[in-house]
Formats: C-alpha cells, sequence, structure tokens
C-alpha cells in the first residue's frame, strides 16, 4: 500500500487509525516517522514519504514521533492472510527466531537461501531480516525501559540485544532519547512491577468483538492450563527459554495484558504469540466489507462487527485438542485435555490463580501407553500418529509452516478428514480462507439463514466470501446459543 502515494496521503490527512501497521509517514523536514493516525498537524504532501515498516524508516534514519509511538501500532494485516515466503518470514521473526537463531537459522526453516530471503524482505519491505528484527528489540526495551524498574543492563540481554552499547545506541537512534530519558518520560502512573512481570496494552484495530474471540476460549478452556477469572481470560505459556502466564482483559480500546514470564529473554515471543491467539493484527473493516456483499451475511455483520478467529499460543497443542475434540462434545473434549495435562504435563506455579501445568509436549505424548487413553481405538491411532509426526518434525505446525504442503500432510494421517485439517487450518495455521462446510453447526446455520445446507453448494455459495471464510465462520456460529458464542460474566 505504501507506493499508492495519493491514498496515503489521504489517511494522513484524514487520520485514519485503520491504516497504523499497513504504512507508516516518514516526514524529511523533521527527520521522524510517524503512523497514519498522528494527532500531530499532518505535513505537506510534498514532504511525506511512505514506508512500508518502521524498520525501513528506522534504516533510512527517521526516529520514530514520541506523540504517536508508531511502534506500538498493530502489525500489518499482510503477515496473517498470506503463506508466502515474505509472509512466513515475518512471522517467524516476530516469534525471535533471528534472535536466537540468526538468519542463516531463518532461511533453513524456510528452505531458501539466506541471500534469497534477505533480497526478498528488501524488495517488499525495505529492510532486511536484521533491520526487521531490530526494530522489534527496540520495540521490546522500551516496553521494559517503560514498565519495569529493571536495571538497564538487564533490559539490554532481556530484549535481545548482544551488548549494552549496541542497546544504548539503538534506543538513542530509534528514540531520540538516552534509555534513562525514556524511563523518567514514562507516565507516573505505571504500575510498578517485579522483575519477570510487566503490564501493558494490546492495540487493535477497531472494531473489535471480543464475545467469541474470548467466548470460545473460556468455554473451552482446559482446566489447569486456562481458566477465565474475575473478567479476564488466563494461561499458562511454553516459550522458547522458559514459561510465561499470560491474564488477557478485554477492554474498548485495547487488551490489557499481563505478563508473567521465568525468563524475560522471552518477552517479545510471549507477546507476539498472544497477539496472534487474538488476531489482533486483522483488518476488520476490509473483512466485514466483503462479507456484506452476500445479502444473507450482512445482518450478521451489521448486529455485532469486528469478529476475529480464536487461534492459539501453540499449535502442536491445538492438534492435539481438535483430534481430542473429534465426535465429541465440548466438556467431554476438555476433560480428556485434563487428563493429559495432570499426567504429563509440566507443573508450574502460578501465585494468582488456578493455573498449574504447561500443556504437554508432543514429545511428552509420544511416549503415552495408547491403552491408557479413555477413547476409541481408532481415535487412539489417530493421537498416537499425530504426536508422533509433531514430535519428529514430519508435521510441522509453526509460523514457518507452508499451508497447502501442512494440510497435505495432515490429510495422509489415519484419522485426519476435512473437518479436522480445516479447524487445524483455521485456529492454529491461522489460515483466514478456512472453511468447514461439514461442521453441523455451520451447516443448521445455512439452513436457518436460507443459505445452501449441503456441503458442496455452501462451498460455492461460500466462494463470494474468499479470501476471509474463517471469519464467515465466526458469524455462522454466532448464529447459535452455544457458550462460545458468548463473553463469560
Amino acid at each position: 500500500m505504501h507506493t499508492d502515494t495519493e491514498r496515503c496521503v489521504r489517511a494522513v490527512q484524514s487520520k485514519d487509525a485503520r491504516f497504523d501497521g499497513w504504512f507508516f509517514t516518514a516526514v524529511v523536514t523533521t527527520g521522524i516517522y510517524c503512523r497514519p493516525s498522528c494527532p500531530v498537524v499532518p505535513p505537506k504532501p510534498e514532504n511525506m514519504r511512505f514506508l512500508p515498516s518502521a524498520a525501513a524508516c528506522q534504516q533510512a534514519g527517521f526516529r520514530a514521533c514520541k506523540r504517536c509511538r508508531p511502534d506500538t501500532s498493530p502489525g500489518s494485516p499482510e503477515w496473517n492472510q498470506r503463506a508466502d515466503l515474505v509472509a512466513r518470514a515475518m512471522r517467524l521473526i516476530a516469534d525471535g527466531v533471528v534472535d536466537r537463531e540468526g538468519v542463516p537459522g531463518l532461511a533453513a526453516r524456510l528452505g531458501y537461501s539466506t541471500r534469497q530471503v534477505e533480497r526478498q524482505l528488501l524488495a517488499e519491505l525495505g529492510a532486511g531480516p536484521l533491520a526487521l528484527a531490530r526494530a522489534q528489540r527496540a520495540q521490546a526495551a522500551r516496553l521494559l525501559i517503560e514498565t519495569t524498574p529493571l536495571p538497564m543492563a538487564d533490559i539490554a540481554f532481556a530484549a535481545g540485544f548482544a551488548s549494552i552499547r549496541t542497546f544504548n545506541d539503538t534506543v538513542r537512534e530509534v528514540f531520540a532519547l538516552a534509555p534513562t530519558d525514556l524511563r523518567s518520560r514514562a507516565p507516573r502512573s505505571t504500575p510498578g512491577n517485579t522483575a519477570g512481570a510487566l503490564t501493558l496494552r494490546l492495540p487493535f484495530r477497531a472494531p473489535l468483538n471480543p464475545d467469541n474471540l474470548f467466548g470460545h476460549l473460556a468455554a473451552t478452556a482446559v482446566p489447569g492450563v486456562e481458566e477465565w477469572r474475575d473478567g479476564a481470560y488466563r494461561r499458562t505459556l511454553r516459550l522458547p527459554y522458559g514459561h510465561g502466564i499470560v491474564t488477557l482483559t478485554p477492554q474498548p480500546d485495547h487488551i490489557g495484558c499481563r505478563l508473567t514470564l521465568s525468563d524475560l529473554r522471552d518477552l517479545t515471543v510471549a507477546i507476539s504469540r498472544c497477539r496472534r491467539m487474538l488476531d489482533l493484527d486483522a483488518d476488520p473493516v476490509a473483512i466485514d466489507d466483503q462479507l456484506r456483499t452476500d445479502p444473507l451475511l450482512a445482518p450478521l455483520v451489521d448486529k455485532a462487527p469486528g469478529r476475529r478467529v480464536p487461534r492459539t499460543v501453540d499449535e502442536a497443542e491445538f492438534a492435539v485438542r481438535a483430534v481430542l475434540g473429534q465426535q465429541v462434545s465440548t466438556a467431554a473434549a476438555r476433560t480428556h485435555a485434563a487428563r493429559l495435562v495432570t499426567a504429563h504435563g509440566e507443573r508450574i506455579d502460578d501465585p494468582e490463580g488456578g493455573l498449574t501445568h504447561l500443556f504437554p509436549s508432543p514429545e511428552a505424548l509420544a511416549s503415552v501407553d495408547p491403552e491408557s487413553l479413555a477413547m476409541p481405538r481408532t481415535r487412539r491411532t489417530t493421537f498416537t500418529t499425530l504426536v508422533g509426526r509433531l514430535a519428529d518434525g514430519e508435521v510441522r505446525l509453526g509460523p514457518d509452516s507452508d499451508w497447502p504442503e501442512t494440510r497435505a500432510r495432515l490429510l495422509t494421517l489415519p484419522g485426519f478428514g476435512p473437518w479436522t485439517v480445516d479447524v487445524i487450518a483455521m485456529r492454529a495455521l491461522g489460515d483466514p480462507d478456512a472453511f468447514l462446510p461439514t461442521d453441523l453447526g455451520i451447516r443448521r446455520a445455512a439452513q436457518e439463514l436460507g443459505l445452501p445446507s449441503t456441503p458442496a453448494a455452501l462451498t460455492a455459495r461460500a466462494a463470494a466470501w474468499r479470501p476471509w471464510r474463517a471469519y464467515a465462520v465466526q458469524y455462522l456460529w454466532a448464529t447459535d446459543s452455544h457458550p462460545i458464542n458468548f463473553l463469560p460474566v
């Protein structure tokens, strides 16, 4: 979008927050870059330059605006709706792969050469993987500086910097302030946090309807791993350097987020996974406008716009839970999952609530005795085959996964039909166009609305909803009175 100068100028002049994260405005007369909705008086069009990423702005010598804080804007929705090389690379960078494995590790995960990955990212984003990771580290550093009392040296390494000098230089270059000055400018009302815990706000593009989003997560919560408490969804997180507990509270203009981490180096990964689980980088206006073109869907969209797809913080965990939920009720699926957690999950301490375990890893589940599973023999085979493929890496569901290839691999597993594969594609892989024409709830909703109710006919009708059929699923499910559609009280 940043190449459409006329459209970008209109967005900046109207201070349109819908375009935050889509592009950034660099002002050549001030050397500052802003988000489109920056509250200051817009610069003259001839002084604006439009760039596709904060990293590209920083690489071009611009520093972040102190008013609109463009580094905190929602991420581009492009990376969650595409499955090409650049989108997969951006999801991996957000997941901290460059910090942990370097650019060669990123390229190896994608199956391309380092040079090819750098060339593709430069062409589309104006910055290579190192610059993109550096921008992410700068944002993490600012967050820690402003919301924790940690010493600057601890913050430097927690944010992923290799040295304190690099940390200081980067913060000064990006924000035009020394780290200590950033802290002194932070609001005095910012709550104090102990080491390993912090409170922050997760921005999103409005509108956001929290009913089905938090309703689904709460209604399917696995005891010990997830809970709904005091108006917030809480769960445990398995992270690269340790574990964490997150508390997510829906607010009118943001999602309140409290993170307790055993290792602060996991901060950016934890934030990225929580944003992905809540689908916060979606563009609801574009999605809803497309779905409104169907006259039978339009009333559902108008009634409660901004529905998101509830996703996951752990793709392998969700795939296992999808198998446990085959042909059983939500309550029965929770019971099966809770037994696995108690028997094979890693225990953790939660001083604030009732969370007790991390969901067991595929490696731990691969050693489970099939005879100990209280399920039909055919589903035991499905379960053991899946966890075996996940453990040995033959099936990969992470942010680097190739969606068509992963679908094909899943369909070869015993007990995996279209419904299981599509629900994993929708909620684990993040495919915005995944569709469930054989789902009973979808067929009931279709019949009630006057849509075709047979899978083939409904799929043909749903072609007009592409590439947002996963969101159409949320609107169709919402016609039912199931608890997944209502914000818990």
